[in-house]
């Protein structure tokens, strides 16, 4: 599980705004008069930061408890669990020398430069501690963004190369069955030509047996009988004229 998903950073960087808040708080303390009332102000709510801060490390650890027994099921190893609870050990140690500092100087105005430079130091060591930690934080985090980008950046393409192949293969379909189409018309064409061919050979057939056989009438009748013929055809076409337009 990444820094980014992982339910413990996110619980993690809300508690490091927190303490930040406290350090920034607790540094206007140190440069208040003891004797002025805005120094009290800010006593009541360093004190109340602090209960906060321990509380909500307090749950930070049940999780972590938690996690340690199955650290598998989580995602986790070994390696993590014990960053995890240096982090949570270093917080607490953070609000717990805030905490005193300023109970004791509450107690007693009279508290040493040393003593109070010696907290400081300490405080200061902490805080580099979790900026070193922080930046190892947000470089996995970095990581992991940039190995989860190229992930999806990869799988659009794969995606898109998808589309495009089902585009090309309806589009080979299209053509497929266009093609399919034309050799059935041709063939239709070629069966209606082979008809065609036949129907007129069979005709020209017909004709020239006609022809023949008019033309072994024309040369037995001689020609008195083709003097004959041709009256009587004209005669039945005069008939026929006579009917059409005069009846």
């Amino acid at each position: 599980m990444s820094s980014a998903q992982d339910p413990f950073y996110i619980v993690k960087e809300e508690i490091q705004d927190s303490i930040d808040k406290l350090l920034s708080t607790f540094h206007q303390w140190e440069r208040m008069p003891s004797d002025g009332g805005e120094q009290l102000r800010l006593t009541k709510e360093v004190l109340a930061l602090c209960e906060s801060i321990e509380w909500q490390v307090d749950e930070l650890d049940k999780a972590i408890s938690v996690a340690a027994k199955d650290p598998a099921w989580y995602g986790i190893d070994e390696t993590e669990l014990d960053k995890r609870r240096r982090w949570s050990s270093n917080a607490r140690t953070q609000v717990k020398n805030v905490k005193k500092s300023v109970v004791t100087g509450n107690e007693s105005s009279g508290t040493s430069t040393s003593s109070v430079k010696g907290f400081r130091r300490e405080l200061m060591r902490l805080e580099n501690s979790h900026q070193t930690d922080k930046s190892n934080q947000y470089n996995g985090q970095d990581n992991d963004d940039f190995i989860s980008s190229e992930s999806d950046r990869q799988l659009l393409l794969m995606r898109q190369q998808d589309e495009e192949l089902d585009e090309l293969s309806a589009s080979v379909e299209r053509i497929g069955g266009v093609g399919l189409t034309i050799h059935e018309e041709l063939l239709g064409q070629e069966k209606i030509i082979d008809e065609l061919g036949t129907e007129m050979d069979s005709t020209s057939n017909r004709l020239d047996f006609v022809q023949k056989k008019v033309g072994m009438v024309m040369k037995k009748a001689g020609a008195k009988g083709q003097f004959m013929m041709i009256l009587f055809l004209l005669v039945l076409f005069i008939n026929l004229f006579v009917l059409v337009f005069f009846t």
